[in-house]
């Protein structure tokens, strides 16, 4: 079958029904034998995706009505996205679109059509996109107000950043191999990679490889993971003896981390409400041979499964927008809502209400998001603060982000990470 054809039927569950531009990928690469092929596919839906606003925008300008057809809108956006960000011939661009669109006569014309007369327009049509501030910055107007009401200084260099394809960073398990011989292990095998200075698990790749091209990575030397996600382990200081309860914790990125970094912890339990995201908890733990208590429960009801015995360190990894992560999962654009961010703002408040009973005198509870937005962030910890009177601020003194008068944020493309946010709060 047609590649752009099938990359518009994924672009078309993501539009139309709501799916995540991950599942929906999911669904349809076990069934591409080529490698090249699925390379391509995955690369026209992350850029449609990505630049959807902008592509639309300009779509509206070349059609003389809306198109109802979801399928024949994702092939013409596909069609656009080649000619204007890709390198692939623009006549092979338009005849490859054209005859992915065989099935309906009608819609090849127009396919056509359309294609053809953008580049013929191309200038103008891209300077009306640059005028109007949803295409400008291929942001969906809400998205554009809000991160500029909440950082007007850092607004316009957030919305390139989310634009830019993101790196593949590595986390090395220092429990069982240095970081100096695993970048030894990638050099032997031509791939280039850097260490993150900040970060003592961190290697950033100069580009992004097939995980099974990773030496080790099967056997559990390594780990795909974001720089800001890796802060988690050394914020959380986790000491021998310690008891510690890792909430909404899927895929459990952060948990292998911190049994990695202390392997003399008494126990850690891991929570997530979602019993088959749960499952991938499993699965990464197994994979680096790591144990943990894993429980699928509701974060926001701890009495259908705490045990009663408190927890030294508490990691919540909060439900969030996930805005920080837009250059990762560009379908964000599409399917988060701005009536989104006070229903999740409305959860964490009720998580960390509910989860704070469990966290023992003296400990510490570390609450982080992948948002850059206020609401979720510094206004969500000073709320709980000025609730909750046993409740204090422990600074976090770093050489990354900004330090907030309640926590400290890092911005999305900030020494190469993804958007996260950090508070450790300590039990009087």
């Amino acid at each position: 079958m047609n590649s752009r054809l099938i990359a518009a039927r994924v672009l078309s569950r993501v539009l139309q029904d709501g799916q995540s531009l991950t599942a929906a990928l999911d669904s349809v690469m076990p069934t591409i034998e080529s490698v090249k092929d699925k390379a391509f596919i995955q690369a026209l839906c992350y850029g449609v995706c990505r630049y959807y606003h902008r592509l639309d925008f300009i779509l509206n300008q070349l059609l003389d009505k809306p198109l109802k057809d979801i399928d024949v809108k994702s092939l013409i956006l596909i069609g656009l996205y080649q000619l204007q960000f890709m390198r692939v011939k623009s006549h092979a661009a338009v005849s490859e679109t054209v005859a992915a669109a065989r099935k309906k006569p009608w819609a090849k014309a127009l396919v056509n059509a359309v294609l053809r007369n953008y580049l013929r327009e191309q200038g103008r049509l891209e300077q009306q996109a640059d005028q109007e501030p949803s295409a400008a910055l291929s942001h969906p107007r809400w998205l554009i107000d809000k991160i500029q009401q909440d950082w007007p200084q850092q607004a316009q260099q957030l919305f390139l950043e989310n634009n830019r394809q993101p790196p593949m960073v590595l986390r090395v398990n220092l429990a069982r191999i240095s970081r100096e011989n695993y970048l030894n292990q990638l050099a032997e095998r031509g791939i280039s990679a850097v260490p993150v200075e900040f970060c003592p698990s961190a290697l950033m790749l100069d580009k992004p490889v097939p995980v099974d091209l990773l030496p080790g990575f099967e056997q559990g030397l390594v780990s795909v993971q974001d720089t800001a996600a890796q802060l988690a382990a050394q914020l959380l200081d986790v000491q021998p003896g310690h008891r510690v309860l890792d909430v909404c914790a899927a895929p459990g990125g952060k948990a292998a981390h911190i049994l990695e970094s202390q392997p003399q912890l008494k126990e850690l339990v891991a929570v997530d409400i979602d019993a088959s995201r749960m499952q991938r908890v499993s699965d990464n733990l197994q994979r680096l041979k790591l144990e943990a208590g894993l429980l699928v429960g509701d974060a926001a009801n701890p009495e259908a499964w705490w045990d009663g015995q408190p927890f030294e360190r508490i990691l919540l990894d909060a439900p969030c927008s996930a805005l920080g992560v837009i250059r990762r999962h560009p379908d964000i654009k599409l399917l988060r809502r701005a009536e989104d961010i006070a229903q999740l703002q409305s959860l964490q408040k009720n998580i960390l209400g509910a989860i704070w009973p469990l966290l023992a005198p003296g400990g510490i509870l570390l609450y982080a998001t992948c948002s850059v937005l206020k609401q979720e962030n510094e206004q969500q910890i000073e709320a709980f603060l000025a609730e909750h009177i046993d409740a204090s601020q422990l600074p976090i003194e770093a050489g990354w982000g900004s330090a907030r008068e309640f926590g400290r944020q890092i911005f999305t493309g900030e020494s190469a990470m993804d958007g996260f946010y950090y508070a450790r709060i300590i039990k009087r």
